[in-house]
C-alpha cells in the first residue's frame, strides 16, 4: 500500500458540483450561468409558460364554446346490451351491481339506458337515467324501468 492507491470511503464524498469556488475547480467565473441576463442572476426564477417573451403557447391558440360546471356524465348502456346481458346470465332484474361485476359501468359511473336495440322478454332494470324510448320498450314488455 502507498499513497497512490489511497481513495476517500465509500459515501464520505460529496459528487455534487460545488459552483463558485475559484477558478481551480473549473466552476468558476460565471459558475455555469453563461453571460449577463435574468438567468445569470441570483433569485431568478420564471413564470409557468414563460417561453422567453414569444407569446406563449396557452395565449396563442383560440378558446370557443362554453364547459358547464355541472354537467352530469353518464356511462351509456343500450337496450341491446341489456338484452344480451339478460341472456347470457338467464336474469330478469338488472341493476347497478349487476352491470359493475360484468364490466358495463364503473362504480363512480352514473348509468343512462337508451333505447337502441330490441327487447325480447320482460326485464326490471335499475339505472340513474332512461331516454324516452328506451323507458318505453321496457315497459311495452311489462318490465319496469326504476330510476336511482
Amino acid at each position: 500500500m502507498d499513497l497512490s492507491n489511497l481513495k476517500p470511503a465509500e459515501g464520505s464524498t460529496s459528487t455534487k458540483k460545488r459552483l463558485g469556488r475559484g477558478q481551480g475547480s473549473g466552476w468558476g467565473g460565471t459558475s455555469t450561468r453563461g453571460h449577463k441576463g435574468a438567468k445569470a442572476r441570483s433569485g431568478y426564477s420564471h413564470k409557468l409558460g414563460f417561453e422567453g417573451g414569444q407569446m406563449p403557447y396557452i395565449r396563442r391558440v383560440p378558446k370557443f364554446g362554453f364547459n358547464n360546471i355541472n354537467r352530469v356524465e353518464y356511462r351509456v348502456i343500450n337496450l341491446s346490451d341489456l338484452e344480451d346481458l339478460a341472456s347470457k346470465l338467464n336474469v330478469s332484474d338488472i341493476n347497478i351491481d349487476v352491470l359493475l361485476q360484468n364490466g358495463l359501468a364503473k362504480k363512480s359511473d352514473r348509468v343512462k339506458v337508451l333505447g337502441n336495440g330490441k327487447l325480447s322478454k320482460k326485464i326490471n332494470v335499475t339505472a340513474h337515467a332512461f331516454s324516452k324510448s328506451a323507458k318505453e320498450a321496457i315497459e311495452s314488455l311489462s318490465g319496469t324501468a326504476n330510476t336511482l
